[in-house]
Protein backbone atom coordinates (compact mmCIF):
# COMPACT_ATOMS: atom_id res chain seq x y z
CA UNK A 1 0.00 0.00 0.00
CA UNK A 2 2.83 2.37 0.90
CA UNK A 3 4.59 1.65 -2.39
CA UNK A 4 1.42 2.49 -4.31
CA UNK A 5 1.11 5.83 -2.50
CA UNK A 6 4.76 6.67 -3.23
CA UNK A 7 4.31 5.66 -6.88
CA UNK A 8 1.23 7.84 -7.11
CA UNK A 9 3.14 10.79 -5.68
CA UNK A 10 6.00 10.23 -8.11
CA UNK A 11 3.59 10.08 -11.05
CA UNK A 12 1.88 13.25 -9.85
CA UNK A 13 5.23 15.02 -9.48
CA UNK A 14 6.33 13.85 -12.94
CA UNK A 15 3.06 15.08 -14.42
CA UNK A 16 3.48 18.47 -12.76
CA UNK A 17 7.04 18.82 -14.08
CA UNK A 18 5.87 17.84 -17.56
CA UNK A 19 3.14 20.49 -17.49
CA UNK A 20 5.58 23.16 -16.35
CA UNK A 21 8.10 22.30 -19.04
CA UNK A 22 5.41 22.26 -21.72
CA UNK A 23 3.89 25.56 -20.57
CA UNK A 24 3.96 28.48 -22.96
CA UNK A 25 7.39 30.07 -22.59
CA UNK A 26 8.49 27.86 -19.69
CA UNK A 27 11.37 26.49 -21.72
CA UNK A 28 13.06 29.89 -21.87
CA UNK A 29 13.22 30.03 -18.08
CA UNK A 30 14.96 26.68 -17.98
CA UNK A 31 17.31 27.72 -20.80
CA UNK A 32 18.16 30.93 -18.97
CA UNK A 33 18.90 29.06 -15.75
CA UNK A 34 21.24 26.68 -17.59
CA UNK A 35 22.95 29.60 -19.34
CA UNK A 36 23.48 31.48 -16.06
CA UNK A 37 24.97 28.41 -14.39
CA UNK A 38 27.29 27.79 -17.34
CA UNK A 39 28.51 31.39 -17.53
CA UNK A 40 28.95 31.59 -13.76
CA UNK A 41 31.29 28.60 -13.97
CA UNK A 42 33.01 29.67 -17.20
CA UNK A 43 33.91 33.20 -16.10
CA UNK A 44 34.20 34.73 -12.61
CA UNK A 45 33.11 38.13 -13.92
CA UNK A 46 29.59 37.11 -14.95
CA UNK A 47 27.72 36.62 -11.69
CA UNK A 48 28.43 40.03 -10.16
CA UNK A 49 25.98 42.80 -9.33
CA UNK A 50 27.59 45.26 -11.74
CA UNK A 51 27.49 42.80 -14.63
CA UNK A 52 23.90 41.76 -13.91
CA UNK A 53 22.84 45.42 -14.03
CA UNK A 54 24.69 45.79 -17.33
CA UNK A 55 22.83 42.78 -18.76
CA UNK A 56 19.43 44.11 -17.67
CA UNK A 57 20.17 47.57 -19.04
CA UNK A 58 21.23 46.08 -22.37
CA UNK A 59 18.00 44.07 -22.48
CA UNK A 60 15.67 47.04 -21.92
CA UNK A 61 15.73 48.40 -25.49
CA UNK A 62 15.00 44.99 -27.02
CA UNK A 63 12.43 44.11 -24.35
CA UNK A 64 10.39 47.27 -24.91
CA UNK A 65 10.29 46.71 -28.68
CA UNK A 66 9.60 43.04 -27.99
CA UNK A 67 6.34 43.98 -26.31
CA UNK A 68 5.10 45.41 -29.60
CA UNK A 69 6.57 42.54 -31.59
CA UNK A 70 4.65 40.12 -29.35
CA UNK A 71 1.39 41.70 -30.47
CA UNK A 72 2.46 41.65 -34.12
CA UNK A 73 3.67 38.04 -34.19
CA UNK A 74 0.67 36.88 -32.14
CA UNK A 75 -1.44 38.54 -34.85
CA UNK A 76 0.37 36.48 -37.47
CA UNK A 77 2.53 39.34 -38.74
CA UNK A 78 6.15 40.46 -38.65
CA UNK A 79 7.97 43.80 -38.42
CA UNK A 80 11.51 44.18 -39.74
CA UNK A 81 11.56 47.96 -39.30
CA UNK A 82 11.70 48.12 -35.49
CA UNK A 83 15.46 48.74 -35.34
CA UNK A 84 15.26 51.43 -38.02
CA UNK A 85 12.39 53.20 -36.23
CA UNK A 86 14.44 53.11 -33.03
CA UNK A 87 17.39 54.62 -34.89
CA UNK A 88 15.54 57.43 -36.63
CA UNK A 89 13.58 58.41 -33.50
CA UNK A 90 16.87 58.61 -31.61
CA UNK A 91 18.24 60.90 -34.33
CA UNK A 92 15.08 63.02 -34.26
CA UNK A 93 15.14 63.62 -30.51
CA UNK A 94 18.90 64.25 -30.54
CA UNK A 95 18.73 66.71 -33.44
CA UNK A 96 15.82 68.64 -31.89
CA UNK A 97 17.47 68.90 -28.47
CA UNK A 98 20.82 69.83 -30.02
CA UNK A 99 19.00 72.48 -32.03
CA UNK A 100 17.76 74.15 -28.85
CA UNK A 101 14.20 72.81 -28.62
CA UNK A 102 12.62 72.19 -25.23
CA UNK A 103 13.55 68.66 -24.15
CA UNK A 104 10.01 67.58 -23.31
CA UNK A 105 8.64 68.90 -26.59
CA UNK A 106 11.42 67.07 -28.45
CA UNK A 107 10.48 63.85 -26.63
CA UNK A 108 6.83 64.23 -27.62
CA UNK A 109 7.73 64.86 -31.27
CA UNK A 110 9.98 61.77 -31.32
CA UNK A 111 7.21 59.64 -29.82
CA UNK A 112 4.67 60.93 -32.33
CA UNK A 113 7.16 60.28 -35.14
CA UNK A 114 7.53 56.67 -33.99
CA UNK A 115 3.76 56.25 -34.01
CA UNK A 116 3.60 57.73 -37.53
CA UNK A 117 6.20 55.30 -38.84
CA UNK A 118 4.28 52.41 -37.30
CA UNK A 119 1.04 53.77 -38.76
CA UNK A 120 2.66 53.90 -42.21
CA UNK A 121 3.60 50.24 -41.84
CA UNK A 122 -0.01 49.51 -41.00
CA UNK A 123 -1.27 51.44 -44.02
CA UNK A 124 1.06 49.61 -46.38
CA UNK A 125 -0.21 46.30 -45.01
CA UNK A 126 -3.93 47.06 -44.76
CA UNK A 127 -4.54 49.44 -47.67
CA UNK A 128 -1.94 48.42 -50.25
CA UNK A 129 -2.22 44.79 -49.14
CA UNK A 130 1.55 44.34 -49.08
CA UNK A 131 2.91 41.33 -47.22
CA UNK A 132 4.15 42.31 -43.75
CA UNK A 133 7.65 41.11 -44.58
CA UNK A 134 7.90 43.22 -47.75
CA UNK A 135 6.23 46.34 -46.29
CA UNK A 136 8.41 46.51 -43.18
CA UNK A 137 11.54 45.54 -45.09
CA UNK A 138 10.93 48.49 -47.40
CA UNK A 139 10.29 50.81 -44.47
CA UNK A 140 13.47 49.62 -42.79
CA UNK A 141 15.52 50.37 -45.89
CA UNK A 142 13.99 53.82 -46.38
CA UNK A 143 14.46 54.87 -42.76
CA UNK A 144 18.05 53.61 -42.69
CA UNK A 145 18.73 55.59 -45.84
CA UNK A 146 17.21 58.75 -44.34
CA UNK A 147 19.35 58.35 -41.23
CA UNK A 148 22.53 58.03 -43.29
CA UNK A 149 21.62 60.98 -45.55
CA UNK A 150 20.87 63.25 -42.57
CA UNK A 151 23.78 62.29 -40.33
CA UNK A 152 26.32 61.47 -43.07
CA UNK A 153 27.45 58.79 -40.65
CA UNK A 154 28.46 61.39 -38.05
CA UNK A 155 26.93 60.96 -34.55
CA UNK A 156 24.70 63.68 -33.13
CA UNK A 157 26.44 64.11 -29.80
CA UNK A 158 26.60 66.62 -26.94
CA UNK A 159 23.36 65.64 -25.19
CA UNK A 160 24.58 66.23 -21.65
CA UNK A 161 21.32 67.56 -20.25
CA UNK A 162 20.37 66.23 -16.78
CA UNK A 163 16.68 65.79 -17.61
CA UNK A 164 17.51 63.81 -20.73
CA UNK A 165 20.34 61.81 -19.15
CA UNK A 166 18.04 60.74 -16.30
CA UNK A 167 15.79 58.78 -18.66
CA UNK A 168 18.37 56.02 -19.17
CA UNK A 169 20.94 56.76 -16.48
CA UNK A 170 18.80 57.77 -13.51
CA UNK A 171 17.65 55.72 -10.54
CA UNK A 172 14.49 55.61 -8.44
CA UNK A 173 15.91 54.34 -5.17
CA UNK A 174 18.27 51.58 -6.23
CA UNK A 175 16.29 50.62 -9.35
CA UNK A 176 17.48 51.99 -12.72
CA UNK A 177 14.79 54.21 -14.25
CA UNK A 178 14.75 52.33 -17.61
CA UNK A 179 13.75 49.16 -15.78
CA UNK A 180 10.87 51.02 -14.14
CA UNK A 181 9.76 52.24 -17.58
CA UNK A 182 9.93 48.67 -18.88
CA UNK A 183 7.84 47.34 -15.99
CA UNK A 184 5.22 50.08 -16.43
CA UNK A 185 4.96 49.38 -20.16
CA UNK A 186 4.76 45.64 -19.49
CA UNK A 187 1.88 46.25 -17.08
CA UNK A 188 0.00 48.48 -19.53
CA UNK A 189 0.39 46.17 -22.50
CA UNK A 190 -0.31 43.09 -20.40
CA UNK A 191 -3.71 44.60 -19.62
CA UNK A 192 -4.18 45.47 -23.30
CA UNK A 193 -3.36 41.91 -24.35
CA UNK A 194 -5.36 39.96 -21.80
CA UNK A 195 -8.05 42.34 -20.54
CA UNK A 196 -9.21 44.33 -23.58
CA UNK A 197 -10.82 43.75 -26.97
CA UNK A 198 -7.59 44.76 -28.71
CA UNK A 199 -5.77 41.80 -27.18
CA UNK A 200 -8.60 39.35 -27.83
CA UNK A 201 -8.94 40.55 -31.42
CA UNK A 202 -5.16 40.34 -31.93
CA UNK A 203 -5.09 36.71 -30.83
CA UNK A 204 -8.23 35.93 -32.83
CA UNK A 205 -6.69 37.32 -36.02
CA UNK A 206 -3.53 35.31 -35.40
CA UNK A 207 -5.52 32.13 -34.82
CA UNK A 208 -7.72 32.46 -37.91
CA UNK A 209 -8.01 35.77 -39.76
CA UNK A 210 -10.89 34.61 -41.96
CA UNK A 211 -12.90 33.47 -38.95
CA UNK A 212 -12.15 36.74 -37.14
CA UNK A 213 -13.46 38.66 -40.14
CA UNK A 214 -16.64 36.58 -40.22
CA UNK A 215 -17.46 37.39 -36.59
CA UNK A 216 -17.22 41.11 -37.30
CA UNK A 217 -13.70 42.03 -36.17
CA UNK A 218 -12.33 45.03 -38.04
CA UNK A 219 -9.05 43.45 -39.16
CA UNK A 220 -7.57 46.59 -40.69
CA UNK A 221 -8.26 48.71 -37.61
CA UNK A 222 -6.62 46.18 -35.29
CA UNK A 223 -3.55 45.91 -37.50
CA UNK A 224 -3.21 49.68 -37.79
CA UNK A 225 -3.49 50.01 -34.01
CA UNK A 226 -0.95 47.28 -33.29
CA UNK A 227 1.65 48.59 -35.75
CA UNK A 228 1.15 52.17 -34.49
CA UNK A 229 1.67 51.10 -30.87
CA UNK A 230 4.76 49.16 -31.91
CA UNK A 231 6.14 52.30 -33.52
CA UNK A 232 5.56 54.13 -30.24
CA UNK A 233 7.45 51.46 -28.31
CA UNK A 234 10.33 51.64 -30.80
CA UNK A 235 10.46 55.41 -30.28
CA UNK A 236 10.66 54.92 -26.52
CA UNK A 237 13.55 52.50 -26.98
CA UNK A 238 15.26 54.95 -29.33
CA UNK A 239 14.96 57.76 -26.81
CA UNK A 240 16.31 55.60 -23.99
CA UNK A 241 19.23 54.31 -26.06
CA UNK A 242 20.12 57.86 -27.12
CA UNK A 243 19.88 59.02 -23.51
CA UNK A 244 22.14 56.17 -22.43
CA UNK A 245 24.88 56.93 -24.96
CA UNK A 246 24.28 60.72 -24.89
CA UNK A 247 24.48 60.64 -28.68
CA UNK A 248 22.52 59.39 -31.69
CA UNK A 249 24.59 57.29 -34.07
CA UNK A 250 23.58 56.23 -37.56
CA UNK A 251 24.02 52.54 -36.72
CA UNK A 252 21.80 52.64 -33.62
CA UNK A 253 19.35 49.75 -33.62
CA UNK A 254 21.00 48.12 -36.62
CA UNK A 255 20.26 44.39 -36.41
CA UNK A 256 17.96 44.81 -33.41
CA UNK A 257 15.04 43.40 -35.38
CA UNK A 258 16.78 40.01 -35.21
CA UNK A 259 17.13 40.21 -31.43
CA UNK A 260 13.55 41.40 -30.99
CA UNK A 261 12.10 38.59 -33.07
CA UNK A 262 14.34 36.08 -31.30
CA UNK A 263 13.34 37.30 -27.85
CA UNK A 264 9.66 37.19 -28.77
CA UNK A 265 9.70 33.71 -30.27
CA UNK A 266 12.00 32.22 -27.63
CA UNK A 267 9.70 33.73 -25.00
CA UNK A 268 6.82 31.56 -26.16
CA UNK A 269 4.93 33.64 -28.73
CA UNK A 270 3.96 31.45 -31.67
CA UNK A 271 5.23 32.42 -35.12
CA UNK A 272 2.03 30.93 -36.54
CA UNK A 273 -0.02 33.44 -34.51
CA UNK A 274 -2.75 33.10 -31.93
CA UNK A 275 -0.47 32.68 -28.93
CA UNK A 276 1.38 35.37 -26.96
CA UNK A 277 3.57 35.53 -23.87
CA UNK A 278 4.59 39.06 -22.91
CA UNK A 279 6.46 38.04 -19.77
CA UNK A 280 8.26 35.37 -21.77
CA UNK A 281 9.33 38.05 -24.26
CA UNK A 282 10.97 40.05 -21.46
CA UNK A 283 12.78 36.95 -20.25
CA UNK A 284 13.75 36.20 -23.83
CA UNK A 285 15.24 39.69 -24.20
CA UNK A 286 17.25 39.21 -21.01
CA UNK A 287 18.39 35.83 -22.34
CA UNK A 288 19.59 37.43 -25.59
CA UNK A 289 21.45 40.14 -23.66
CA UNK A 290 22.97 37.46 -21.43
CA UNK A 291 24.16 35.51 -24.47
CA UNK A 292 25.87 38.60 -25.90
CA UNK A 293 27.34 39.52 -22.53
CA UNK A 294 28.60 35.99 -21.99
CA UNK A 295 30.19 35.87 -25.43
CA UNK A 296 31.98 39.15 -24.67
CA UNK A 297 33.21 37.91 -21.30
CA UNK A 298 34.43 34.69 -22.93
CA UNK A 299 36.20 36.87 -25.50
CA UNK A 300 34.38 35.29 -28.42
CA UNK A 301 34.79 37.30 -31.63
CA UNK A 302 31.82 39.64 -32.32
CA UNK A 303 31.72 38.11 -35.80
CA UNK A 304 30.29 34.96 -34.20
CA UNK A 305 27.60 36.73 -32.18
CA UNK A 306 25.03 36.78 -34.99
CA UNK A 307 25.73 33.11 -35.66
CA UNK A 308 24.74 32.25 -32.09
CA UNK A 309 21.67 34.51 -32.17
CA UNK A 310 20.59 32.93 -35.46
CA UNK A 311 21.00 29.48 -33.97
CA UNK A 312 18.72 30.47 -31.08
CA UNK A 313 16.03 31.60 -33.53
CA UNK A 314 16.23 28.35 -35.51
CA UNK A 315 15.99 26.24 -32.35
CA UNK A 316 13.10 28.31 -30.97
CA UNK A 317 11.08 28.22 -34.20
CA UNK A 318 11.76 24.48 -34.58
CA UNK A 319 10.49 23.82 -31.06
CA UNK A 320 7.44 25.99 -31.74
CA UNK A 321 6.68 24.11 -34.97
CA UNK A 322 7.09 20.69 -33.35
CA UNK A 323 4.88 21.75 -30.44
CA UNK A 324 2.17 22.97 -32.83
CA UNK A 325 2.28 19.70 -34.76
CA UNK A 326 2.10 17.65 -31.57
CA UNK A 327 -0.96 19.55 -30.34
CA UNK A 328 -2.67 19.30 -33.74
CA UNK A 329 -2.21 15.53 -33.73
CA UNK A 330 -3.73 15.11 -30.28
Amino acid sequence: MGNQVELSKENKFAGTVKKLLSANGAGVVLAYAVLVIFLSIATPYFFTLDNILIVIRQAVWVAIMGIGMTFIIAMGGIDLSVGAILGICGVIVAALIKGGMNIYLALIIALVAGMCFGFINGLLITKLRLAEFIATLGTMSILRGIIMVYTQGIPVYGLRFPEFQFLAQGFIGFVPFPIIILLVLLGIFYILMYRTRLGRYTLSIGSNEDAAKLVGINIDRVKLTVYTLTGLLCAISGILLTSRSEAAVAEAGNGYELDVIAATVIGGTSMSGGKANLVGTIIGAILMATVRNGLNLLQVSPLWHQVVIGAFIIVAVSMDTLSAKRHSNQ
